[in-house]
């Protein structure tokens, strides 16, 4: 299944640390119904007020019928400059549309412009028909995606966020969703652009989003409101040193606030926080002992070397290693035999396997036989 098992790693390391690193410090005081701000790459949770709510996210649905187009053109169903032509669904689109009528063409990448800053719904229905075959079926790939993602919290009934749309998500789950979205390099530029031009000039796209024109650490993603959602915003800030966190903010009382809160909220993740490389040498690791095999040990090592976010102030971690006394033959190649767990303080930050790097047999007579046979020729 697509996405799991590094995504499903990322969740467990942001539910083992909902008790969040930033302590007895004081949360920004933002008005909106939830928020939360994340790393991207860790999926660690910096700081957040509700984030597990469930919540009506309007526009932001986009986000993950984004993700699924993305997939398919990294995957190489077709590219961006692929043309596509519209069928008779795209009559009588409601909400935000680039007036595509039946039959008309345009290329992948001026749909995706049109969805990404405009927020057209019918270049989205051009797009999902031409990804999933019907809207319908788009949808269903649109709640399997969630469902693979671990997002047990969101649900999607249509993929354009209709106002009466029975779809509703997290600001947690849309945050994995836009660490979903990072994957996808090429969508960097569509991200970037607050203005431009489709269908040969003829209609203008003005994001939603001002902070793709004003913010220089902007990355992504997406702003919207409505009546029942409120104002809400997805939005990425990568500074110099390429550190990205997220920040989704749902339910707030004013465009100006979703966008001055989620600076100051990626303002103070970049300032408190750091990425830390949790090295640890296979060469500090002697080799466990075997018995009953064909060797006497086995050489072990970490199966994977990882990051971790870490207050700036204090960022040195302490590592705890479990592996036992000896293992029993035979011992399979990359066979876990223990952890290794990376502390920030009190707070597990990172924990991986500990593997063996070769496989051991077990000792048979025949083997006996023949090591005592070669010894006395």
């Amino acid at each position: 299944m697509r996405y799991v098992f590094k995504t499903m790693m990322i969740l467990a390391v942001s539910a083992a640390l909902s008790v969040l690193l930033l302590g007895a410090d004081k949360k920004e005081d933002i008005s909106a119904y939830s928020y939360i701000v994340i790393e991207a790459d860790t999926g660690m949770t910096i700081e957040g007020v509700n984030a597990d709510k469930k919540a009506n996210i309007s526009y932001l649905s986009k986000l993950m019928a984004i993700l699924l187009i993305a997939e398919d053109i990294d995957q190489g169903e077709y590219t961006v400059n692929d043309v596509l032509t519209a069928s008779d669904s795209v009559t009588g689109t409601k909400g935000a549309v680039i007036w595509l009528k039946s039959g008309d063409t345009l290329s992948v990448d001026e749909l995706l412009k049109s969805v990404i800053i405009g927020n057209a719904n019918d270049a989205l229905t051009v797009l999902a028909e031409h990804s999933s075959g019907s809207v319908d079926d788009f949808v269903k790939d649109m709640n399997a995606c969630a469902f693979d993602l671990g997002l047990r919290d969101t649900v999607f009934d249509s993929p354009y966020g209709y106002s009466g749309d029975n779809t509703y998500s997290t600001a947690h789950d849309l945050a994995v969703i836009c660490s979903e979205l990072l994957k996808h390099r090429f969508l960097q530029g569509y991200f970037s652009i607050w203005r431009d031009f489709v269908k040969n000039g003829q209609v203008e796209l003005v994001s939603e989003n001002t902070l793709a024109r004003n913010y220089s650490f902007h990355a992504g993603f997406k702003a919207c409101h409505s009546d029942e959602a409120g104002y809400c915003i997805a939005e990425g800030g990568r500074n110099d040193n390429g550190t990205m966190f997220i920040a989704v903010i749902l339910g707030a009382d004013s465009a100006e606030a979703t966008f001055s809160s989620s600076k100051a909220l990626l303002k103070k993740s970049f300032r408190d926080y750091k990425v830390a490389d949790t090295m640890f040498p296979d060469e500090m690791l002697k080799p466990v002992l075997v018995r009953c095999g064909t060797e006497t040990a086995v050489k072990i090592g970490i199966r994977e070397q990882g990051k971790a976010v870490v207050p700036r102030e204090n960022s040195e971690l302490r590592s705890k290693i479990v592996i036992p006394e000896y293992l029993s033959a035979p011992v399979r190649a990359e066979q876990p035999v223990g952890t290794v767990a990376f502390y920030n303080g009190d707070d597990l930050v990172f924990e991986t396997d500990i593997i063996t790097k070769s496989a051991v047999h077990k000792l048979e007579f025949t083997y006996v036989l023949e090591k005592l046979l070669y010894k006395l020729m």
